[in-house]
């Protein structure tokens, strides 16, 4: 069990920036922090070891440990106002539940669970409706439809109360249509199984409380000391406190109404329908109508829910569900929920939906005048001790001056990656886990803490609770897997962070300066960041990118720059960042390529810039337009080597080998699988936008039938043919080289692995040197040979 776990407010900062850190002490022990420059993380003892460097810094002290929880799922909080301590009501929703069977949800509530009082709208623990009336003293009643409801079928659902006769209501009626369910029934049938309209008489009149209105989820704790306010919830120009929040749901909801009458069945359908069509006398009953499909622009990034009436009853979604998600009147007649905004009016809530930790500051770091550039870490530890489950590390990047450099060579830190695999949970919830490894799983304490604590949040490779795809993913949260010393469980070794210190260590080691940055200062600064360097070096492994992020190396490339891509799979799945906010990406998995799941019909379009999402190759930008190779094949068992192919010894090409031989083996050696070529793997192809005029300098081989092509490639499933490593050509790594306008060039050897090979014997080996003479030869003045 780890016993302490923390996050920052940023991933880089500038000299004289704060960064702030925020540390949750499981048993409120006390713990050590001091200031690290991370070097080489991997502790495998077939290499240089970890490696860090302690730095002098205020905060290197003992702190006072506490205990700070993380409240997941995501809501909407309408916040308390007396309109809403109605004693008469009605509450309406469109819903389309997707885990019924889990027990007690709360769908629109005023209600507090630890007093039982107020009223709401529920899914009780029978799977069925309910209506839930407490006068805060002990007495409750709750009336159940008796009816089950059905996972991924929409409903209309009712449930009214009149004071003064004491009659309630409830009303169930499912709502299908061939294509509303997206890839639920349409057929159903006998729909009385799961129809009903319960009517009962109850004397109990709900008492008023303090609770703010929710959707999605009911109230514990009327105030939780936890704020919103900017960023992402700009329109809350003052503080909001926040409940503490139980009961979440799974499921769509759309159109939600609150009454303070007991509105008749036609009345209830009038005004499902929409609000504005209502007769005056009708809409004069309404406390709140709240369309979620009111602010849809050319984007549905923003959390603000408009109330349509009168009253102004706005509220906020919180922990990011997902917008832009179709309705329960979508007709399929438009894939894009912005041309046609009123059939998207859904919210799809998760139980597990997370947008930040919001934990209280425990201390702060302010960066130095005079301090290099490179990747630091707060080191956290309990009596000392760095076991896995007394220290952690919280990573953070320090840059260069603003608008200055202090090398001419710039690592980029493919931190927008690192987000989308952040606490990934495929090793301990993926049925093909051990296939995929070609081994069983070895999981790490970070691992089986996060099995346990699924508020910490998930990885755009993990389901939600309810089977639904992970789409969004946020940084202000303890990230277990990005982390020094972390093995990870699909990988012969590392994975992301760990995997590129392997790049900072050899570049110490060889006495070559470099700043670093990240993906998120990339897409903020765009080609003027890189325009500032002489060369430029990707991570291993640059999967996501945004748009501006793929346009500024677009541009690099036009203005000269010299380019290094060192890694595989790179620019493959689109991914923004929150246009208000961008410690938050999001990644809708489309119809095609290699994914963990893949988004409902009507929904691949991204709610935070209202573009298509998936692939950058469905959008017409194929990996191999931006960096000359494109994504091929993966497979996690070991990796493999590479031979020199005949344009590696053309005049334009053979300075970059200089030292290795004609017929030598490059790369049959490594941290990472035992090899250089591994893990996923890139290929030079002329067809897919290799520009013409790259050089094939070499090729691997040799792999095993582990390592297999990538699925948006394979047209038809036939045996012999898109086999793996001994029977497929499309299973390689090919390492190119190419020059660009302006004297600039790229180089790229098309293996994820390629890194994890640097420091054998001692830094000294054919990978090394091929690395060390293109940097060298990219970064000298005047033109490339």
């Amino acid at each position: 069990m780890l016993r302490i776990t923390g996050y920052s407010d940023k991933y880089s900062a500038f000299p004289r920036e704060e960064v702030k850190f925020y540390v949750n002490s499981e048993k409120n022990e006390n713990y050590d922090v001091q200031i690290v420059r991370l070097i080489h993380g991997d502790t495998n003892p077939e290499g240089p070891g970890y490696k860090e460097e302690e730095i002098g810094a205020q905060c290197n002290k003992t702190y006072q440990g506490r205990n700070q929880r993380i409240h997941g799922g995501s809501y909407i909080v309408i916040p308390q106002d007396d309109r809403l301590n109605t004693t008469s009501f009605t509450l309406q929703a469109y819903i389309f539940p997707t885990t019924p069977e889990k027990g007690k949800q709360g769908i629109l509530t005023k209600w507090n669970e630890k007093t039982k009082s107020g009223y709401g709208l529920f899914i009780d623990e029978n799977s069925c409706l309910s209506v839930m009336i407490g006068d805060g003293a002990g007495q409750v009643m709750n009336l159940s439809s008796e009816k089950k409801l059905m996972a991924k079928v929409w409903y209309l659902v009712a449930a009214s109360y009149d004071a003064e006769t004491g009659k309630v209501k409830l009303y169930q009626e499912p709502c299908v249509t061939p294509t509303n369910g997206g890839l639920g029934m349409s057929l159903l049938h006998p729909a009385d199984e799961t129809t009903s309209f319960i009517e009962a008489t109850n004397n109990l009149k709900p008492r008023a409380n303090d609770a703010p209105f929710l959707m999605a989820a009911c109230t514990l704790v009327d105030r939780a000391k936890r704020y919103i306010q900017g960023g992402h919830y700009k329109e809350a120009i003052n503080p909001i406190e926040l409940p503490e929040q139980t009961l979440t749901y799974n499921g769509k909801i759309d159109r939600p109404r609150l009454s303070k009458k007991a509105l008749s069945k036609s009345e209830i359908e009038s005004l499902a329908r929409g609000y504005g069509g209502c007769t005056a006398e009708l809409r004069s009953e309404v406390i709140g109508a709240w369309d979620f499909h009111a602010n849809i622009t050319k984007n549905i990034a923003s959390t603000f829910i408009i109330d349509t009436t009168s009253n102004h009853l706005n509220g906020f979604v919180i922990n990011l569900p997902c917008r832009g998600m179709t309705g329960y009147n979508w007709t399929a007649d438009e894939m894009v929920y912005h041309h046609k905004p009123e059939e998207y009016g859904a919210i799809h809530f998760h139980d597990d939906d997370i947008d930040d930790a919001r934990w209280e500051v425990d201390f702060t770091f302010t960066v130095p005048d005079l301090i290099r550039s490179g990747v630091y870490a707060a080191r956290l530890r309990i009596n000392g001790e760095d076991s896995p489950e007394t220290e952690d590390f919280i990573p953070f990047v320090i840059k260069p001056p603003k608008g200055k450099t202090t090398s001419n060579l710039l690592f980029v830190l493919p931190t927008n990656s690192y987000m989308a695999y952040s606490n990934d949970n495929l090793g301990t919830n993926s049925v093909v886990a051990q296939l995929l490894a070609g081994k069983v799983p070895v999981l790490a304490a970070s691992d089986l803490y996060l099995n346990e604590h699924r508020e910490y949040g998930l990885s755009t490779y993990s389901k939600h609770s309810d089977g639904t795809g992970v789409a969004i993913s946020s940084r202000l949260r303890p990230i277990l897997n990005m982390r020094p010393k972390y093995r990870h469980w699909l990988s012969p070794s590392l994975w992301q962070l760990n995997a590129d210190l392997h790049l900072t260590d050899w570049l110490e080691e060889k006495n070559i300066d470099f700043d670093v940055v990240t993906d998120e200062d990339l897409h903020i600064e765009g080609v003027d960041l890189l325009n500032r360097y002489r060369c430029v070096l990707t991570g291993s492994h640059p999967e996501y990118s945004s748009e501006k992020m793929l346009a500024a190396y677009e541009s690099y490339q036009l203005n000269g720059g010299r380019w290094i891509y060192l890694g595989s799979d790179g620019f493959y799945w689109i991914s923004e960042y929150h246009p208000d906010n961008s410690n938050i990406i999001e990644v809708r998995k489309g119809e095609a390529g290699t994914r963990a799941w893949t988004a409902n019909p009507g929904e691949y379009n991204n709610a935070f810039d209202g573009k298509y999402g998936g692939m950058w190759r469905a959008r017409g930008r194929i990996p191999s337009k931006v960096c000359g190779l494109t994504f091929t094949a993966y497979g996690f068992d070991v990796s493999s080597y590479y031979r020199r192919e005949p344009d590696s010894k053309r005049p334009e090409c053979s300075w970059i080998f200089e030292g290795v031989g004609e017929d030598e083996i490059i790369g049959d050696f490594g941290l990472v699988g035992g090899g250089a070529a591994g893990l996923e793997l890139d290929r030079y192809d002329l067809d897919f936008g290799t520009p013409h005029n790259a050089y094939l300098l070499a090729r691997s081989e040799n792999h095993t039938n582990l390592m297999l092509q990538v699925n948006e490639e394979i047209h038809f499933s036939v045996r012999g043919f898109y086999g793996g490593g001994t029977e497929n050509p499309m299973v390689r790594a090919d390492m190119i080289y190419y020059k660009t306008p302006n004297d600039g060039a790229l180089f790229a050897p098309g293996s994820l692995s390629w890194c994890g090979s640097l420091s054998y014997n001692n830094y000294n080996n054919n990978v090394s040197k091929i690395l060390e003479n293109a940097i060298r030869g990219f970064l000298k003045e005047g033109p490339l040979p």
